[in-house]
């Protein structure tokens, strides 16, 4: 009986239960194509990792006497779509049997789902065997409450899977080391240099090219730095619990012009690909701090946890819950659109200058560069939530739609109403200033809103909160702010205002 076996693109978990058995019988299929490289325009950094970890992957099936079938890009017989491709098989191979991994994103689910159902042979769908959590447990756990705040799922896995609990108590006594974690990098600590893994991809990309393939930023094509293999990450995770750990959660907030990943792990890609499992991370970084822990404190480790077994899940659960509407959701009703320095780079403010040519150049920026530099931007300047989806969607290596929509949408733009933020995180270059070196060696002014070296995210704080006055002034967590609003005077406010909108409607000037 031939069986034809889907791995897509983000499925290379080699610890998987299929690959235990070998099976003559047996066919995994591999597809790079136009299906998957198009529909967002994406980093070169990204294409290439795909690819290279794909093919990597496939060998390795290979090399261990698994029948694999892989179509490159360039492929003539590659139909560059997946269904096409997928039928091609079993028609040719005569496969009377169809099996796949279920599709962490909402479109490819429902493009299996709808596939299976043309097929007249036997097919099944089978789970990941990566994650902590199955595609409905948060829901399940949310269900009849109206908020579902990230802090209780997270103390909920906590207590499941006994991570960092004494008994019925959380280790150390605290639940959420949070306050520790936002201390502001003023090079006290010593950064050693990150891992990187010289790879030359000059062909992968020649491949890319020949393909006509769109992409954005840059590539090192002789020193390709992310790891594409599992051995390769399982020695950046060696890395960064050796070297990082230590000081990562005191500085996992910070920003600094001269850094790109100050103390972060660079393993969120091959994560998001499943080359290593969430709980293989969370058991080494745990296993360090226990061998470790009169140089380790406890608040750096919890808070790379939380990221990991909290956010992480929550972010994947909030995904399955709340689609497909969730992807149309626009609660602010924000409807410009994204300035061209977000390609380009080319602007005077310095934050977003250096998160924007570190994100070009890396096809990485970390989580509050994300959130309160570009994201924070992109709300003040009430731009449309479908072109950031699509811009956050394509710029970064680990951007998969499951976490990336949820973290955009909900987490950045508050497009969908407070379903996962409970307000919108917008800031004034105060915020900026207090977590990075950024504001220091900037054209503009840090302090000033209305002059012509004003910083530009200070007059455009204060014109969204106005704008949006009926949508968030009663979200108590707010209070403070439309307090401070509703104390500015009548014509300060209109300058204020002026200025705002001049630099909506002339961002690329600034």
């Amino acid at each position: 009986m031939k069986k034809l076996r889907l791995i897509l693109g983000d499925q290379l978990n080699t610890n998987h239960s299929w690959f235990q058995e070998k099976d003559t019988d047996t066919i995994y299929c591999l597809f790079e194509m136009r299906q998957e490289t198009d529909y967002v325009q994406h980093h070169i950094q990204k294409v290439v990792g795909f690819f290279s970890a794909m093919r990597s992957f496939s060998s390795e099936l290979s090399a261990k006497n698994h029948k694999v079938i892989y179509y490159k890009i360039n492929d003539q017989r590659n139909k560059q779509d997946l269904v096409k491709n997928l039928l091609q098989i079993i028609q040719e191979e005569e496969i009377v049997q169809f099996e796949y991994l279920s599709p962490d994103e909402y479109r490819l689910d429902k493009q299996l789902t709808e596939f299976c159902k043309t097929i007249s042979i036997k097919n099944t769908v089978f789970d990941t065997e990566h994650f902590y959590t199955d595609r409905s447990e948060l829901k399940n756990f949310y269900e009849g409450k109206k908020l579902y705040v990230m802090e209780n799922f997270y103390r909920y896995m906590r207590k499941k899977h006994h991570v960092l609990m004494e008994g019925s108590k959380p280790e150390g006594g605290e639940w959420n080391y949070d306050k520790s974690n936002r201390k502001k990098w003023k090079k006290e600590t010593l950064i050693p240099p990150y891992k990187i893994f010289l790879k030359d991809v000059s062909e992968l990309v020649n491949e890319i090219k020949i393909a006509d393939i769109q992409t954005i930023g840059n590539i090192n094509i002789k020193n390709f730095e992310y790891p594409t293999t599992r051995n390769e990450v399982l020695d950046q995770l060696e890395y960064f619990c050796s070297h990082l750990l230590i000081y990562f959660g005191d500085y996992q907030d910070a920003m600094h012009t001269d850094e790109v990943n100050l103390y972060h792990s660079r393993i969120s890609f091959a994560m998001n690909i499943k080359l290593i499992s969430p709980k293989e991370v969370i058991e080494k970084v745990l296993e360090t701090y226990r061998h470790a822990k009169n140089e380790i404190h406890i608040s750096q480790v919890e808070g790379f946890i939380r990221q990991i077994i909290g956010w992480r899940e929550y972010m994947r659960g909030m995904y399955w819950a709340l689609m497909p509407s969730y992807k149309e959701l626009n609660v602010l009703n924000n409807q410009n659109k994204l300035p061209n320095f977000f390609w380009t780079g080319k602007t005077k403010m310095n934050c977003l200058k250096n998160t924007i040519n570190n994100s070009l150049d890396n096809a990485y920026a970390h989580h509050i560069q994300r959130l309160m530099i570009t994201g924070n931007f992109a709300l003040l300047m009430q731009i449309h939530p479908d072109e950031v989806d699509a811009w956050y969607l394509g710029i970064y290596n680990d951007a998969i739609e499951w976490v990336q929509l949820t973290n955009t949408r909900g987490m950045s733009q508050f497009a969908d109403g407070g379903k996962i933020a409970t307000k919108p995180y917008v800031s004034s270059a105060n915020y900026i200033d207090k977590m990075s070196n950024y504001c220091g060696s900037c054209y503009y002014n840090k302090k000033e809103k209305t002059t012509p070296k004003a910083c530009p995210f200070n007059s455009l704080y204060w014109n969204f909160l106005d704008d949006k006055r009926e949508q968030l002034s009663k979200n108590r967590r707010m209070g403070m702010m439309y307090s401070l609003l509703n104390k500015i005077p009548a014509s300060d406010l209109a300058s204020i205002k002026e200025k705002a909108q001049h630099i909506i409607e002339n961002a690329d000037e600034y």
